[in-house]
């Protein structure tokens, strides 16, 4: 097939890029290659062999004859294309909307007006879609929890609260069925992405999937962007025996998936069953502590650092989310292989072999005050 991938140049997308090619198929990589996630890297520096196996178009989503140029004779849309970053999204809010939401916009208002020869569109969704989750409490069984109140998190209660009784509840895996409310700009958009896409390529008779990742790490991923990426901030951080601030208790949760393992789910939605649509969590289905991620990267690296536990959070942040993959299963035929304490070797490795950033920790702490001055940092 030919394949389009919207924020090709991004980790996942070159990833998916050399499946892809390995597969036998055509990928035309389309991105604007962002200073803030590439640095200042050319294309062909930050593609290496995609810049020649791929068909690149450098241009912006919102460009609508660019977009446009680069939609021609291609059979399936991938669009990755997105501003990424739940503290950031906070205050850049105008561009995040922009980007996320106007840019999908304008690519299916391309598909529904022009015509053309695409078939599929998968779009890159997120975990941020259902803000804290699925939780249980033990009077009223499973409970989809608001976002937590300042006033206990500023008196270092982090706990998540059922919403009938305010009695602290236990966290749960986190189906596709589950209540959807966003916490954060980005998870709006990235819900806005998804059901804009749904809609769309259902009206127009095409297949349309959205993929709800968790956490994504592995080799590859941008070391230079510090609005995300814990794995990426902590590796740089204690490379350099750098103090780490471990934001609430450290217990706070994450689904953390390896690249390799997301590569096979996107394939499956691009080059499985052409009848299959909808939406399927993309993860591991385990659920890994802050702490214990910044305990093993210490170990790995043979780091100094002190990791103070702070009880600083971040306004948008939820406590737990970890997913249900049962959906990916039974439909897609996914089933994740690389667990944490293999993905997290091979991660460092790669982190080892890129050498040391100098200015990451000073990137790190210009983000945290940014927040910090607009009170969403505490």
């Amino acid at each position: 097939m030919k394949v389009i991938i919207t924020g090709g140049a991004g980790f996942i997308g070159r990833h998916l890029a050399r499946r892809l090619l390995s597969d036998g198929h055509q990928v035309r990589l389309f991105d604007s290659f962002s200073p803030q996630i590439h640095g200042t890297a050319s294309p062909s520096e930050v593609l290496g062999e995609l810049a020649t196996a791929c068909d690149v178009i450098r241009g912006d989503v919102r460009d609508r004859d660019a977009l446009a140029a680069a939609l021609v004779d291609q059979e399936v849309v991938v669009h990755f294309a997105a501003e990424t970053g739940t503290g950031q999204s906070m205050y850049e809010i105008e561009r995040y909307v922009d980007v996320n939401s106007r840019g999908t916009a304008v690519l299916l208002d391309l598909l529904a007006n022009r015509g053309g020869s695409i078939k599929r569109v998968v779009v890159a969704s997120s975990r941020s879609v259902y803000g804290e989750g699925r939780y249980t409490c033990a009077q009223h069984g499973v409970v989809f929890p608001l976002p937590r109140k300042k006033a206990a998190l500023d008196a270092g209660d982090f706990s998540v609260k059922c919403p009938d009784c305010n009695a602290a509840c236990t966290e749960m895996s986190t189906d596709e069925a589950s209540k959807l409310h966003p916490t954060s700009i980005y998870g709006i958009t990235k819900l806005n992405q998804e059901q804009m896409v749904l809609v769309a390529t259902r009206a127009l008779g095409l297949g349309g999937v959205a993929l709800r990742y968790q956490n994504v790490y592995g080799p590859g991923q941008s070391l230079n962007n510090p609005y995300t990426g814990i794995l990426s901030i902590f590796s740089r951080l204690l490379q350099s025996n750098q103090k780490i601030n471990i934001f609430e208790d450290g217990a706070e949760s994450r689904d953390f998936v390896y690249i390799d393992d997301v590569v096979e789910a996107t394939t499956l939605a691009i080059c499985g069953d052409e009848t299959v649509s909808g939406v399927f969590n993309v993860g591991t289905g385990v659920k890994t502590t802050v702490l214990d991620v910044a305990n093993t990267l210490k170990k790995v690296y043979g780091s100094i650092s002190e990791l103070e536990i702070s009880g600083d959070y971040r306004t948008g942040d939820i406590r737990h989310n970890f997913a249900d993959l049962d959906q990916a299963r039974k439909i897609l035929g996914f089933e994740p292989k690389i667990d944490f304490a293999v993905g997290m070797a091979n991660f460092s490795k790669w982190v080892l072999s890129e050498g040391k950033y100098e200015n990451t920790g000073t990137t790190y702490e210009q983000s945290i005050e940014e927040m910090r001055a607009r009170g969403l940092m505490k």
